[in-house]
């Protein structure tokens, strides 16, 4: 199974399943190193970079900053 398929199957599972995945995953990489992750990130912003430059639209951090919020309440 691809990244994209678990990831579009992740997305649909409701918040609170996706919650507890997040923490599975996130608990995972607290055994990484520090180059490890700062690997992990730079791939990461890579990545978006090159769907910035394909066209992809990005979202204001007005809008990242609003949906946050609206989860949180």
């Amino acid at each position: 199974m691809k990244v994209e398929e678990i990831e579009s199957e992740a997305l649909g599972l409701d918040m609170d399943a996706r919650a507890r995945l997040a923490e599975k995953l996130i608990l995972s990489l607290e055994c990484a190193s520090d180059e490890e992750i700062e690997s992990l990130w730079v791939a990461e912003a890579l990545r978006r970079d090159a769907e910035m430059d394909a066209g992809m639209p990005g979202r204001s951090m007005e809008d990242v900053f609003r949906d946050a919020r609206k989860r949180l309440e």
